[in-house]
């Protein structure tokens, strides 16, 4: 059996040979996000399945599949799409290409997600800046034998947003006009949908957005010592707060509705970085 950092290898070498970019930035789009890679210029595509070792996206709204190239000057790689630990996916799986990504050379990673919104001030459609968040998902991807190579045992979460990014993306938001929130995101397990119940307790924890994925991401790109900036579509009100049934596919259509001002964002805070 292949240990992780020779699977990592394999993928990194793969990946190289359809393209030489150096990314300093990572990008992880999240559902119904997907356009912003359509911005970025002397692209390389390389669908998941291809590469060695790496899971394959299973919901709507994620393509599943890399982008190399340059958005607003700056070399990126960006993930159109994201897996998830409800997939089925073990855990080390699910953050598997942010590894691959902090060994190409990324210094600072942008994820982004879909979420519902717990603070009853937010409106579908609201972009939220995601100040901090709540592990309630049972599960740490540092989980097992610490990857020394990557980082430390026990590393430290107080400033796992990174506020200098945090500041630029208020900026960026400010300069074009747009209106954004600051946050508190909350991880759960998924796939289903939060009870009525669990939405008033994650109120009463001070969550104000809720989803199923990101976290781990995040906790391993802070292992890691990359800089996060994470920023939450609020696509949906939580279960309770309008007394309506929730689905997926309203999910990814106030996303794909929110796109514009979402590309706009992040191709000026990427000029700013």
């Amino acid at each position: 059996m292949k240990l992780l950092v020779d699977k990592i290898n394999d993928s990194i070498s793969y990946i190289k040979k359809y393209s030489l970019i150096n990314p300093d930035i990572g990008i992880i789009l999240g559902s119904g996000l997907g356009l912003l890679a359509d911005d970025i210029e002397n692209k390389v595509i390389i669908p998941y399945k291809d590469i060695p070792h790496f899971p394959v996206s299973t919901v709507e709204g994620h393509k599943g599949q890399i982008v190399l190239g340059t958005l607003s000057g700056k070399s990126v790689i960006c993930m159109q799409g994201r897996f998830h630990y409800y997939e089925g996916y073990n855990i080390n799986d699910v953050v598997y290409p942010v590894r691959v990504m902090q060994k190409l050379g990324i210094s600072k990673l942008i994820v982004t997600n879909s979420a519902g919104g717990v603070n009853t001030n937010f409106s579908p459609g609201d972009l939220m800046i995601i100040e901090d968040h709540i592990n309630l998902m049972g599960t740490n991807p540092l989980i097992g034998k610490n990857l020394d190579s990557f980082g430390q045992r026990f590393p430290d979460m107080t400033e796992a947003y990174d506020k200098q990014l945090l500041e630029i993306a208020q900026q960026a938001a400010h300069s074009l006009s747009i209106q954004i929130n600051k946050g508190i995101y909350a991880a759960m397990m998924g796939p289903s949908y939060e009870t009525p119940a669990e939405i008033r307790y994650l109120r009463i924890i001070g969550a104000d957005a809720v989803g199923m994925s990101t976290v781990p991401e995040v906790i391993v790109a802070t292992h890691g010592g990359v800089s996060v900036l994470g920023i939450s579509c609020i696509t949906n009100m939580a279960a309770g707060v309008l007394n309506k049934p929730l689905e997926h596919k309203e999910v990814v259509e106030v996303a794909s509705q929110a796109t514009a001002n979402f590309i706009k964002l992040i191709n000026r805070i990427i000029q700013g970085i």
